[in-house]
């Protein structure tokens, strides 16, 4: 039976998160000697791109009814169609929304912020975080499926291209209960929450007008910028760029953090990142504790110079 992989995508199109989805299903597919289908609801991207990363068979769900999205409603089309007993969710805001209501609808096991391959397949045990990033447990299903959604930028997209092909399913969920109140569009820049680089600043850039050094060191590592929630709530940011508790938690491969004291908080949406680096200028700031690297100083002259180095050693 297969191993079945929500694809999720934005406005028709795959993003990193789906692509990692895959890989994942992908290595569990394996494991059991069975196939992976990806579902993705109105996509207007190539099933290819979803072929490259191991999926065998791609359904395309068809609802007019799903433009605007509901958990429940995407919950109800993913189990008309996933009749399999292990079904796959990257670690999205929309995603792990969806991912419980199925389990409740199906009955299933649901294991969250999975990290690794599982370690066995019956019973169902994989590695997933814990208390907020700052431990790991080794969760066990003990239903008659089980559902994941796998932490981002943890597992890392693979390509183990395959021949598919592509099944589209029209459907008609109902969807009536859904009501848009509002809906962040996508700037172009790099997502945040996909993002193996991010560059975030606090109170300690003193004002907005000093944020052109943090997207300066931005652009040149290729990364997505960030920033804290009393920056974010005194409107010097986006909300969209809050990490932190109340904000959004990642897991960049590096986070650089200027000007953060790095209260309990903040460390929340940050502390499962594989690199920290902290530039400040308070030798006694908290973040420092927390952090693989730190570096003490004025991030005013730090910064730039910084900027400057990278430049130099890209060419």
């Amino acid at each position: 039976m297969a191993v079945f992989v929500y694809a999720e995508n934005i406005n028709g199109v795959y993003k990193k998160a789906a692509f990692e989805a895959v890989s994942y299903a992908k290595a569990v597919a394996d494991q059991a000697g069975d196939t992976v289908t990806a579902i993705s609801v109105n996509p207007t991207d190539s099933s290819d791109l979803l072929y490259k990363y191991g999926a065998s068979n791609v359904i395309n769900i068809k609802d007019e009814g799903l433009k605007n999205f509901s958990a429940k409603a995407f919950a109800q089309a993913v189990s008309e169609v996933a009749d399999g007993n292990t079904i796959v969710f990257p670690h999205t805001t929309d995603a792990s929304s969806v991912a419980p209501m199925l389990a409740v609808m199906k009955n299933y096991s649901l294991i969250t912020n999975v990290l690794e391959a599982p370690e066995s397949l019956s019973p169902f045990q994989v590695k997933r975080r814990a208390f907020s990033g700052k431990g790991f447990m080794h969760a066990k299903a003990e239903g008659s499926g089980v559902i994941i959604t796998v932490s981002q930028n943890a597992f890392g997209v693979k390509e183990n291209a395959v021949s598919g092909s592509e099944e589209v399913k029209n459907l008609s969920v109902a969807n009536e209960d859904t009501k848009v109140i509002s809906h962040e569009q996508s700037s172009g820049k790099l997502d945040l929450k996909e993002a193996e680089v991010v560059v975030s600043a606090g109170r300690g850039m003193k004002g907005p007008e000093n944020w052109g050094m943090v997207e300066d060191l931005a652009n040149v590592l290729g990364a997505a910028t960030a920033c804290s929630k009393p920056v974010s709530d005194i409107g010097w940011r986006p909300h969209t760029e809050h990490v932190g508790q109340t904000g959004k938690a990642i897991s960049p491969n590096l986070y650089i953090a200027i000007g953060i004291s790095g209260a309990i908080q903040h460390l929340a949406g940050v502390n499962s990142s594989k690199t920290i680096v902290v530039i400040n200028n308070d030798a006694e700031a908290p973040f420092f504790k927390s952090a693989d690297y730190g570096v003490v100083g004025d991030a005013f002259q730090i910064i730039p110079a910084l900027t400057e180095k990278i430049k130099a050693i890209k060419g």
